[in-house]
C-alpha cells in the first residue's frame, strides 16, 4: 500500500443531514474507527439536536439553510482545507454500511470516482424500496443510453477526487446532484469504479425522499429532469459523429427517451397555470415533450422492457400535477353515492347537501348542474371513493385504463408502432396529469374494435356479439359511443345475419340500463341535464359551430349539429369496410361538428392513429395544447368567456385539417380510407 493510501488526513467526510439526531452519532464513531477525522457535518435545517451531537461527538458542523441535498453537499465543498485531495460523501441517517470503507480507500490510485453499488448485495437490495429500485434503474439505463457508461446504482456513498470534482463543475443544488456527478465522470473521461456496498433501512429518523409516494415521486421528477438538461447540453456541444458505433436509428430512441422524460418533468410542477411563470414553463415543457413525440415516430423498433418502462415512468412523474377541475366532481358525485345520494337528482350546490360539502367544494365546475357522466361511469367514481376521495387514487384509476390500451394497441401492432399512443403528450397529460376519464370509455371500445377487426378470427355473429357487449361497456361510461352501434347493427345486416340483430342491441343497451336502475327514482331518470348551458348551447373552442355562429338557429341550439352528423355518420357507415375506420372517421368528423370541444376530447382519436398512421391525429396531438390559454385566462384575468381568439383556433384547427388532408392524399378514400381508417384495411 503506498504512503499516500495509508495517509487518511487527505480525505475530507461530508455528512448533509436533517434531523438525524437518532443516527449521526453512530455515523461519526464509524468513520472515526477507520480513520476518518477530517467530518464536515452540514446541517440543512434540523430542528432537532443533531448539530449538538454532531458537534459533541467531534465532527465540524457548517450550516446550510436553504433546502436541498445538492446544495447541503456544496456548502459543504466550500472553504476546503489545501491539504484535503479526496471528498467522501455518505448520509447521516445510518442507512450506508461502512464496514467495506477499506476497499474505498484501497481504490484510490486506481480511479478519480469510487462508488457504492448497494444493487450489488443482497442485503442492499432488500432494503432499497420499490419505488427506489425502479428509479435506479431507470434512472442508469438512461444514462447508458446517452453517454455509452453503464452504471448499476445512484447512491450517496461517494469518494471523487478533489481535482476530479473541479473538473466536473457541479450545477445542481437538488437531488440531481448525485446524477449530475455521474454523468459530468463520464464526459469527463474520469476512472470509474462501482464497490458493492450493504445498505440497510434507515436507523432514526424519517426519509424525505424514499418514505414518501410524493417524495419519490419529486426525487424521480428532479432525476429526470436533471438528465434531460444534461443531454441537452451535451447534445449542442457534443454532436453525434458518424463513425459512432451505436446505429443512427438507436439514437432516435433514446433522444426521444430523453427529451420525453424531460418534458413531463418539467410540466408537472405547472398544472394549475395561475401565474404567467407556470404558463410559460408548462409551454416550455409541452415543447420539449412534443418533440420527444415527434423523435418517436422515427423509431423502427424497440423492446418491451423499454417500450413499458417509459410509458409508466412518463405517467408516474405527471401524477403530482396539478389536475384540470373535472376532477373534484368526480369525488363529489363518487362521495354523495356513497352518502345515499343520486348525483343525477342533485347538483353539488343543492341544499340538502349543504352539510356534506368539502374543503375542495369551491373547486367542483357547474355547481348549478346535475351529473352528466353516464351511469356506469357513476358507479366507477362510488367505488373509488369509497377507498378514498383522494385525486391520486382517481388518477391511479384512469391511468391503469390507459395503460391497458397501451396494452392492448402493442399486442395487436407492436412496441414501435404503439409509441403513436404511449407516448403521445395529450394522451399523457389528459390522463395521468389532467385526471380526465376519458381512458375508461376508450378501454371497451378499442377492445371491441380489435376483437371484431382481428385478421386471425372469423367474422362470426358471436363475434359481432362480444364486440357489442363491449361497446355497450363503453357507451354506458361515455354516451359519445353510442351512434357506432349503427355501424354494428348495418354490418350484422349485410352479413344476413338478421336475427342476430336484436341480440346486438340488447347487447349494447344492456350495460346502460342495468347500471341506471339504481338512479331510476320513483320513475324519474334524468340522466342528461337538458336544461344546462352546457348542453343547449354551449361553446368551447369549436370549429364548424364557430365557422356558422352568426346563424342563430345553430348559435342557440346545439341539438341542430345532429343533423349533419347523422348524414355524414350514414354516408360512413355505406364506405366503411372495418369497424376500426367507422369509429376512427366517425369520432374525426364529430370533433369538427361538436360546439363542445376541450383538449382531452382528441385522446379519443389517438389509439386509432396507432393503426391509420393518420397525420391528422398526430400533428393536433401537438397543435391542441393552444387550448390551455383558455384555463389560463380565468385564473389569470378572470376571463370566462372561453374563447380562442382566431389566431388560436387556427393553431389548433389547421394541423389536424391539412393532416387529414395529406393522409386522404396519400390514399384512395373509395378504397381504403386512410386518413380517418386504416391504411391497411382487413377485408371482410
Amino acid at each position: 500500500m503506498s504512503s499516500d493510501q495509508n495517509n487518511l488526513n487527505n480525505i475530507l467526510v461530508i455528512i448533509p443531514v436533517l434531523n438525524e439526531e437518532a443516527t449521526i452519532k453512530g455515523v461519526i464513531h464509524d468513520l472515526q474507527s477507520h480513520g476518518l477525522y477530517n467530518l464536515r457535518v452540514v446541517d440543512n435545517g434540523s430542528t432537532d439536536q443533531s448539530v449538538a451531537i454532531a458537534t459533541q461527538t467531534g465532527a465540524e458542523v457548517v450550516r446550510e439553510p436553504t433546502p436541498g441535498y445538492g446544495q447541503a453537499c456544496w456548502q459543504g465543498l466550500q472553504n476546503l482545507p489545501h491539504h484535503i485531495d479526496w471528498i467522501f460523501f455518505c448520509d447521516g441517517d445510518g442507512s450506508d454500511d461502512l464496514s467495506k470503507l477499506s476497499k474505498f480507500l484501497d481504490q484510490r490510485e486506481q480511479y478519480d470516482l469510487i462508488l457504492g453499488n448497494r444493487r450489488a448485495t443482497p442485503t442492499g437490495r432488500a432494503a432499497m424500496t420499490a419505488t427506489q429500485g425502479f428509479g435506479n434503474q431507470l434512472a442508469t439505463r438512461l444514462i447508458a443510453l446517452g453517454w455509452k457508461h453503464r452504471y448499476h446504482d445512484l447512491g450517496p456513498l461517494r469518494l471523487i477526487r478533489r481535482s476530479a470534482l473541479d473538473t466536473i463543475q457541479m450545477q445542481d443544488r437538488g437531488f440531481g446532484w448525485t446524477v449530475e456527478m455521474q454523468v459530468r465522470a463520464v464526459e469527463c473521461g474520469l476512472r470509474i469504479s462501482e464497490l458493492p456496498v450493504g445498505y440497510r433501512r434507515r436507523l432514526g429518523g424519517r426519509s424525505k425522499i424514499s418514505g414518501t409516494l410524493s417524495g419519490s415521486i419529486q426525487a424521480g421528477i428532479v432525476i429526470l429532469s436533471t438528465l434531460g438538461q444534461l443531454y441537452s447540453r451535451r447534445w449542442r456541444v457534443l454532436p453525434l459523429q458518424q463513425s459512432d458505433p451505436v446505429p443512427q436509428k438507436v439514437h432516435w430512441l433514446w433522444l426521444s427517451t430523453l427529451l420525453l422524460m424531460a418534458g413531463c418533468a418539467l410540466i408537472a410542477p405547472y398544472g394549475d397555470f395561475s401565474s404567467i411563470d407556470s404558463f410559460n414553463r408548462f409551454y416550455l415543457g409541452t415543447a420539449v415533450l412534443g418533440l420527444g413525440f415527434v423523435l418517436s415516430w422515427l423509431v423502427q423498433r424497440l423492446s418491451a422492457v423499454w417500450f413499458w418502462a417509459v410509458s409508466i415512468a412518463a405517467r408516474l412523474l405527471l401524477l403530482p400535477m396539478q389536475p384540470g377541475d373535472d376532477i373534484w366532481r368526480y369525488l363529489w358525485e363518487g362521495r354523495i353515492q356513497n352518502l345515499g345520494f343520486s348525483p343525477f337528482h342533485l347538483a353539488p350546490n343543492a341544499e340538502a347537501l349543504i352539510e356534506y360539502r368539502t374543503d375542495w367544494w369551491s373547486q367542483i365546475n357547474h355547481l348549478d348542474v346535475s351529473a352528466i357522466y353516464p351511469p356506469l361511469t357513476q358507479w366507477g367514481f362510488r367505488g373509488l371513493a369509497a377507498l378514498s376521495t383522494s385525486v391520486l387514487l382517481f388518477k391511479v384509476g384512469f391511468v391503469v385504463a390507459d395503460l391497458l390500451i397501451c396494452g392492448l394497441l402493442s399486442h395487436r401492432f407492436g412496441h414501435a408502432k404503439t409509441l403513436l399512443y404511449a407516448w403521445n403528450p395529450i394522451v399523457l397529460y389528459s390522463f395521468a396529469g389532467g385526471g380526465h376519464y376519458d381512458s375508461w370509455f376508450l378501454l371497451p371500445l378499442v377492445a371491441a374494435w380489435l376483437w371484431l377487426d382481428s385478421p386471425s378470427r372469423p367474422k362470426t355473429p358471436k363475434q359481432i356479439t362480444i364486440s357489442s357487449l363491449l361497446l355497450g361497456i363503453s357507451v354506458a361510461v361515455k354516451w359519445i359511443s353510442l351512434p357506432i352501434l349503427s355501424f354494428l347493427v348495418w354490418r350484422t345486416v349485410r352479413q344476413k345475419w338478421l336475427k342476430w340483430v336484436p341480440v346486438i342491441l340488447l347487447c349494447v343497451c344492456l350495460p346502460m340500463v342495468i347500471t341506471a336502475l339504481p338512479f331510476c327514482l320513483e320513475g324519474s331518470c334524468p340522466l342528461v341535464p337538458t336544461s344546462s348551458t352546457f348542453v343547449t348551447h354551449g361553446r368551447s373552442a369549436e370549429l364548424i359551430p364557430h365557422l356558422l355562429g352568426n346563424i342563430d338557429v345553430l348559435r342557440w341550439n346545439n341539438w341542430t349539429y345532429l343533423i349533419p352528423l347523422g348524414g355524414v355518420g350514414l354516408w360512413l357507415i355505406l364506405k366503411s369496410r372495418t369497424l376500426g375506420q367507422f369509429t376512427e372517421a366517425f369520432l374525426g368528423l364529430l370533433l369538427i361538428l361538436s360546439p363542445i370541444i376541450h383538449a382531452w376530447y382528441f385522446t379519443w382519436l389517438v389509439p386509432f392513429s396507432v393503426m391509420s398512421r393518420n397525420w391528422g391525429t398526430r400533428l393536433v396531438s401537438l397543435s391542441v395544447f393552444v387550448y390551455f390559454v383558455l384555463p389560463f385566462r380565468i385564473l389569470t384575468q378572470d376571463d370566462f368567456s372561453w374563447y380562442l381568439s382566431n389566431s388560436e383556433r387556427t393553431v389548433l384547427w389547421l394541423p389536424y385539417v391539412l393532416g387529414w388532408l395529406w393522409t386522404l392524399k396519400q390514399q384512395s378514400f373509395e378504397t381504403e380510407m386512410p386518413a380517418i381508417g386504416s391504411t391497411h384495411p382487413q377485408k371482410v
